[in-house]
């Protein structure tokens, strides 16, 4: 609440003044863009990022999926059984439900390099699969907490 002092009006007579001050907003404001302008040019830095974690609402788990993992040390599996990269396609094409329209699941571990795991995904490519789903953690974990286990709920 302000107050003014008018010339012919006696010390016990003060006006309130209905006028609002706007300097501490402005320096408010001034300090924000400041702040605004150093920390925007820090936010394009490439910075590590877990990417196997996502907060995507589930999709609904077909009957029977065909996964598809790439181990830390590079080993490819379908399911629990593990085949080599050259029989990858083959091995998937000789699968008693086989069909090129079925999605398939890529599990790839968090160590594994992304040319990796893109060399993986352009062998399902070229072999004719190319509903692919990749399948991560639910959840964004706590840095300093355990990671939760692996949840069976495919993402697309």
């Amino acid at each position: 609440m302000g107050m003014s002092i008018s010339e012919g009006a006696g010390d016990d007579d003060l006006e309130e003044s209905h006028e609002i001050n706007v300097t501490p907003f402005i320096d408010v404001m001034l300090v924000l863009l400041i702040i605004f302008m150093i920390a925007a040019p820090l936010s394009t830095v490439d910075l590590p990022i877990d990417l196997p974690t996502s907060t995507a609402t589930p999709v609904k788990k077909p009957d029977k999926p065909t996964y598809v993992s790439i181990k830390p040390d590079l080993a490819v599996a379908i399911g629990e059984n593990m085949v080599k990269r050259v029989d990858l396609i083959r091995s998937l094409d000789a699968m008693p439900d086989a069909s090129k329209d079925k999605p398939i699941f890529l599990r790839a571990d968090r160590a594994v390099p992304y040319g990796d795991m893109m060399d993986v995904l352009e062998l399902l490519r070229a072999g004719g699969y190319t509903k692919l789903k990749l399948v991560t953690l639910e959840g964004v974990p706590d840095r300093g907490a355990v990671p939760p286990a692996p949840a069976d709920q495919p993402k697309p």
